[in-house]
């Protein structure tokens, strides 16, 4: 993402702002939810991985104002597979997606993400907790603003990390290439998925990232 579209696209409050304001809100009164502990399995997630993802949900819980569904990205496995699982918290059931990587964080252009950064010009994807926050028209469409909750993902708004759709997240890119493109580091999906995606994970609920070993 350019220069030029960073400054349109991003977000216009900052993280301090958005996590100031949420605490607040808790402290006038309005009490957090708790992480849904009775959820213990959901369909093609790891139980190690999302048991890392509701604790995260849970050590954030004063900025997280939804707790119907968590979005939950498994980069161990390659961009080919649906990787991005969104969660029912209420009752464990799971629908899956298939997201990009960031080009920076796989430069040899195999399918599978080597590593993660929070840097600055990285066109990496990064590990950790982000809000979803609101949806916005740029250069790539709808998007959906996001901002990292976490020390390896604390650059994700400056970075305009983000939601969207992209051309080259597509069953059809996998069945002419072997595997999907790569974003420079946001949640790329099909187009076809997008509208599920952000339907699903409107402003105040989390996304986990990490590659569990």
């Amino acid at each position: 993402m350019g220069l030029k579209a960073l400054l349109l696209d991003r977000p216009l409050i900052s993280r301090r702002q958005i996590l100031a304001g949420m605490a607040t809100a808790v402290a006038i009164g309005i009490s957090p939810p708790s992480a849904a502990s009775t959820i213990t399995k959901a369909r093609g997630i790891s139980p190690g991985l999302l048991d890392d993802a509701l604790n995260a949900f849970d050590r954030h819980r004063a900025v997280i104002q939804h707790r119907d569904y968590i979005g939950i990205a498994d980069f161990s496995l390659p961009s080919w597979k649906p990787r991005f699982h969104i969660v029912n918290l209420e009752d464990g059931q799971s629908r899956s997606f298939l997201v990009a990587h960031g080009r920076g964080s796989d430069p040899a252009h195999q399918g599978w993400l080597q590593r993660f950064s929070n840097l600055p010009g990285s066109s990496a994807t990064s590990s950790g907790a982000y809000l979803t926050g609101s949806d916005y028209q740029g250069q790539h469409g709808l998007s959906q603003r996001l901002t990292g909750l976490d020390p390896d993902n604390s650059n994700a708004a400056v970075r305009a990390i983000v939601i969207h759709s992209a051309w080259y997240v597509s069953h059809k890119m996998i069945d002419d290439h072997g595997k999907l493109g790569r974003s420079e580091g946001c949640f790329a999906f099909d187009e076809a998925d997008l509208s599920a995606v952000m339907s699903r994970l409107k402003a105040g609920r989390m996304i986990y990232a990490a590659k569990p070993a």
